[in-house]
């Protein structure tokens, strides 16, 4: 089965997008990837978005405008997707750009994703998969995040490997167990996915990423990007910024938990700025926000003892930052990326959200109720144009996915 994956994240910089070919062996989902590409925004969408983010106003015309430009983008984006795949493909998961995500008081209210989906079935001619995060919101969840189905299948150990016999509980010892291991997406948000054999999946998001050192970029130099983490480099850090910024509520509030631009945004760093009293020279700030996620991030693979974690993501092209998360957590946790196993970081979410197609078609779940705090797990998404037609069956859901060259 062919498969187009879509995603355009926090950073609204532009879609990436993957094709995939799957197949089933028994208990085990094989990926055979067939390409990715990466589509930037134009610098008049990019601002257009921006505009429409919280804590901006905004009016329902500028709302439609912006979908409907964006199922242009994303009908574009599927039809490369279509060739990268040979020139047919079974279906297309087009999960929008989030504008907005409603947590009020540790609770998921409601999401909302742009994107025109009728124009992305009109383009590829095929059923499309959108609204991926509402399903799980309606069953108590968070809505996100949802890449955790793929790194928990891809992190699941081989059928060969044999599992320790269960010991009582009282009895157990810590060398009894498998050591847990974590997928880190450095996009504008970081998520964390932990991967602990015989135990629930954890997931959740752990702080900005991208977010804020992009919005740091654009403010003080005028760029998209501190392109490769130069120039936050070539600064210090601020104690006393990166003392103000570490202080934010989020970080101590317990799993599960999303947050995304509704919170760190320019505007939330301006006020944290502005309460230091003096100035920040620009790379400063930008090495204390690098500074800000490496930590948080560190935190977080220390609190769950994990013995590796697998990176992905934009921010993994960010040397600087990946090379302080590796530092902190040398001698505890190896930092490796999804390119050993098989998929490139920078396409690993669009890849994660053709899977999540697959298992849509299916009528699989794609959330996992440890990871978003639902109450079931939900199956996924809304089918545009009529639904996807006689689904494939399949005796029992995969329990590993491996990567095919």
């Amino acid at each position: 089965m062919k498969i187009v994956g879509l995603m355009s994240g926090t950073s609204y910089d532009g879609v990436d997008v993957a094709a995939a070919e799957f197949t089933v062996e028994r208990d085990t989902l094989w990926l055979r990837p067939l390409g990715h590409r990466g589509l930037d925004y134009d610098e008049e969408l990019r601002e257009r978005i921006g505009a429409l983010l919280p804590p901006a106003a905004t009016t329902i015309e500028a709302v439609c405008r912006l979908d409907n430009r964006l199922g242009e983008v994303f009908a574009e984006a599927a039809a490369v997707g279509l060739e990268l795949a040979g020139g047919a493909v079974d279906l297309v998961v087009s999960p929008g750009q989030t504008v907005f995500h409603w947590v009020q008081d540790g609770t998921a209210r409601g999401t909302l994703q742009l994107g025109a989906v009728a124009r992305v079935a009109a383009r590829a001619g095929v059923p499309v998969l959108s609204d991926l995060r509402a399903a799980d919101i309606a069953a108590g969840g968070q809505g996100a995040p949802l890449v955790p189905a793929f790194d928990a299948l891809l992190l699941a150990p081989d059928a060969e490997t044999p599992a320790a016999p269960a010991a009582p509980a009282g009895d157990r010892r810590p060398e009894d167990a498998a050591p847990p291991r974590a997928a880190l997406n450095l996009g504008g948000i970081a998520n964390l996915t932990v991967v602990t054999p015989g135990a629930p999946v954890l997931g959740y998001d752990v702080g900005p990423a991208n977010a804020l050192l992009d919005a740091a970029a654009r403010r003080l130099l005028g760029r998209p990007c501190d392109l490769d983490g130069a120039r936050a480099a070539a600064g210090r850090v601020h104690p006393g910024l990166l003392e103000r910024l570490l202080a934010e509520p989020y970080y101590a509030a317990p799993a599960p938990k999303s947050t995304g631009k509704e919170l760190f945004h320019a505007g939330y760093l301006d006020e944290r700025l502005a309460a230091l009293g003096e100035p920040v020279a620009a790379d400063d700030v930008l090495a204390t926000l690098t500074e800000l996620t490496a930590r948080v991030v560190a935190a977080e693979c220390d609190r769950h003892g994990v013995t590796e974690v697998i990176a992905a993501g934009g921010g993994v092209r960010n040397v600087t930052l990946r090379d302080r998360i590796a530092a902190l957590g040398a001698g505890r946790w190896r930092l490796r990326t999804t390119a050993e196993l098989g998929v490139p970081p920078q396409a690993k979410e669009a890849y994660a959200f053709a899977l999540l197609g697959w298992l849509s078609w299916h009528g699989l779940p794609g959330a996992i109720p440890s990871v978003t705090g639902a109450t079931r797990a939900a199956v996924l998404g809304s089918w545009t144009p009529t639904g996807p037609g006689p689904r494939a069956v399949v005796a029992a859901p995969p329990r590993r996915l491996r990567v095919r060259a």
